[in-house]
């Protein structure tokens, strides 16, 4: 597996293909959940190597098929990594696992392994963190460019479902995320009233 190779092909593609109006699912989230499901990987010990390599891929190329889809952007990424990943030594099984890991960040959320839990909880590693507004207000700008949520009390309603529902897979994510996540929640249903 060559992944130098292939981080380098897909941040060029990313960089260059995305829409500029991917407010929220631009290159800057893929560099954010690689990162997160990094540290996950640390905290939960996943020591080896095949793994790390198998989990970096699948965070690099979790959104690519926003190149080319906005709904079912999981599907289209998975054709992609199997078009694309053959290119720089992956086995058939090892992109399998990737395509496991890129379906299990599908809302509503299904990892069916460690990895899979690892990525899930990575790309939504913002709901429990400091910068959540932030994160999530580029991603109102980004569904209302798409007309899918219209005005702000409509998008607090949203979140406010969201957060009630979603919950973190690993246990060192729930140890580390939760209790801010519980507090972004709060908030919201403040604001709600």
């Amino acid at each position: 597996m060559n992944i130098e190779a292939a981080r380098a092909y897909i941040f060029e593609e990313l960089r260059t293909r995305l829409d500029s109006n991917l407010f929220y699912h631009g290159l800057h989230h893929t560099k954010d959940v690689v990162t997160a499901a990094m540290e996950l990987a640390a905290l939960e010990e996943i020591t080896d190597e095949n793994d790390m390599i198998l989990l970096e891929t699948a965070a690099l190329y979790h959104d690519s098929g926003f190149m080319n889809v906005y709904r079912g952007h999981e599907e289209e990424g998975c054709r992609i990594v199997r078009e694309i990943l053959p290119g720089y030594q992956y086995s058939d099984e090892q992109i399998e696992a990737i395509c496991g890991m890129i379906m299990a960040t599908k809302i509503p959320q299904m990892p069916q392994n460690k990895l899979q839990m690892i990525l899930a909880d990575a790309d939504l590693d913002y709901l429990g963190r400091d910068d959540f507004e932030t994160i999530s207000a580029t991603l109102f700008e980004e569904l209302k460019a798409r007309e899918l949520v219209s005005d702000p009390e409509q998008w607090n309603a949203t979140q406010v479902a969201f957060l009630e529902n979603h919950f973190y897979w690993i246990k060192s994510q729930q140890e580390r995320r939760n209790a801010i996540k519980t507090l972004h929640l709060e908030k919201l249903k403040q604001a709600a009233h």
